[in-house]
């Protein structure tokens, strides 16, 4: 196939287009700035300028491509506040995509995460890939991706734990957690920190939304969640014990001071159930879990 991916210079960009590169696909990467085109070709993928306001040129791709991967998202706009802004970037330019694969049957693969299934009010269970909301932040775009279903595209959705964790890992959760725990001196959790985080090893990710790619049905709701949910205190212990640093409970009111923009996200509760994408597509993560890497010591190298 040749193959259209936004967000291909980035963390999880970064290993989907050498997955597909080895399977045998075209890679034509969407490359903002030179130095993300340089990297993109690098990795001896094509590099295409543009970015995702320019919806003439997103559905020209689409049109001309076999397939599409939807990495790219405004992250910019949503550290700044604008998760309006940051959202309906996101709409525009999924319909754009769209548009040049009407009634074509090729794949478009999407992205959201599993952290809607806890904003969504799944408690006590592990989320699965059948549950779904009417609309939210991030749910009206996944929700969007489904749609095309019905328009002749063979849409699918990736919904990846909050944690997409490897040595490419630079500017997720983890390596702001860990930069927290070296400014306060100490790695924290929140209460008795029994609540639970999903993770993925990148690597894993990037062979998801290659299977999905080539076999995902239309419509279909995948996760990329290989640990289905480890404790927040597992978390803390395995930072603390890498830097040797103390670890501590903290309350519920000492969450923003401490994590920042993470306060919300650290007292999250979202155990996540993959069993069903498994079977699906065959997919098996064999990388390193979360603790597993994270006591491989990369992460807190200067």
């Amino acid at each position: 196939m040749r193959v259209f991916v936004t967000g291909a210079s980035g963390h999880l960009g970064s290993a989907v287009v050498p997955a597909l590169l080895s399977a045998g696909h075209e890679v034509v990467g969407l490359a903002r700035s030179d130095t993300s085109a340089a990297a993109i070709e690098k990795l001896g993928a094509e590099a295409r300028r543009g970015d995702l306001s320019d919806l003439d040129m997103l559905s020209a791709e689409a049109a001309k491509s076999d397939g599409i991967i939807h990495l790219a998202f405004r992250h910019d706009l949503m550290l700044d506040g604008d998760l309006a802004g940051a959202a309906k970037a996101d709409l525009d330019a999924l319909r754009a995509i769209a548009d040049g694969l009407d009634g074509s049957g090729k794949p478009l693969v999407g992205t959201s995460g599993t952290g809607m299934l806890a904003m969504g009010g799944i408690v006590g269970r592990p989320g699965t890939e059948h549950d779904t909301f009417p609309s939210g932040y991030r749910i009206d775009a996944e929700n969007l991706v489904a749609g095309f279903a019905s328009r002749g595209v063979r849409s699918s959705i990736v919904r990846l734990a909050p944690t997409v964790h490897s040595s490419l890992d630079r500017y997720g959760f983890i390596p702001a957690i860990i930069a927290a725990a070296r400014q306060k001196g100490y790695a924290a959790y929140v209460g008795e920190g029994s609540n639970r985080w999903p993770a993925v090893h990148t690597l894993d990710a990037a062979e998801l939304y290659r299977l999905a790619l080539e076999k995902a049905p239309a419509g279909a709701r995948l996760h990329g969640a290989a640990d289905e949910g480890v404790s927040f205190q597992h978390i803390a212990a395995a930072i603390g014990r890498n830097l040797d640093i103390p670890v501590r409970s903290i309350g519920p009111d000492e969450a923003d001071d401490y994590f920042g923009f993470l306060g919300a996200f650290a007292q999250m509760d979202n155990p996540t159930s993959s069993a069903i994408t498994r079977d699906l597509l065959g997919w098996a993560p064999s990388h390193p879990g979360l603790i597993a890497d994270l006591d491989e010591g990369h992460y807190f190298r200067a």
